[in-house]
């Protein structure tokens, strides 16, 4: 993968510096292909984060929420595997931390270990203020009756 250095538009821009760092940590993370993971849209206001932690236990995963982005990191015991002699180990048990930018009004509402995948569930919930309105039009003999209401109190 041809990796791009954003260093100079470090350099030309005020203000950007959340673009930028994200730019970097997709870069970054398009090139670390641990765990595996899927991001779907299951309806118009919710999503799901589902990863393959195989060999991964509940006490083995931890979910941040910090700012704008769920962080989930993964860490198997090193003594697991003691006593255990493999002919072929292919089950990757490795530490992992991988990093999720959320939109505005995005939030996580729960999360679950099914199977060895992890799902994160997310849903937008955006305010009643920013959602869309629909204004009612009045025929002009009603707009004329709310002036004179206003011209009457």
């Amino acid at each position: 993968m041809t990796r791009f250095d954003l260093s100079p538009l470090f350099r030309t821009t005020v203000g950007f510096d959340r673009v930028m760092n994200a730019l970097e940590a997709n870069a970054r993370a398009a090139d670390e292909g641990y765990p595996p993971y899927n991001i779907e849209k299951v309806d118009e206001n919710d999503y799901r984060i589902s990863m393959a932690v195989a060999g991964f236990g509940e006490d083995d995963l931890n979910i941040e929420i910090k700012d704008a982005s769920v962080t989930v990191s993964g860490e198997i015991a090193e003594n697991s595997d003691e006593g255990r002699s493999y002919l072929h180990h292919g089950i990757a048990g490795r530490s992992f931390k991988r990093t999720f930018q959320l939109a505005a009004h995005v939030r996580v509402s729960g999360a679950a270990l099914e199977n060895g995948l992890l799902h994160i569930d997310l849903v937008r919930e955006v305010p009643e203020a920013l959602k869309p309105r629909t204004i009612a039009i009045r025929s002009g003999s009603a707009s004329k009756q709310i002036e004179a209401e206003k011209r009457a109190a």
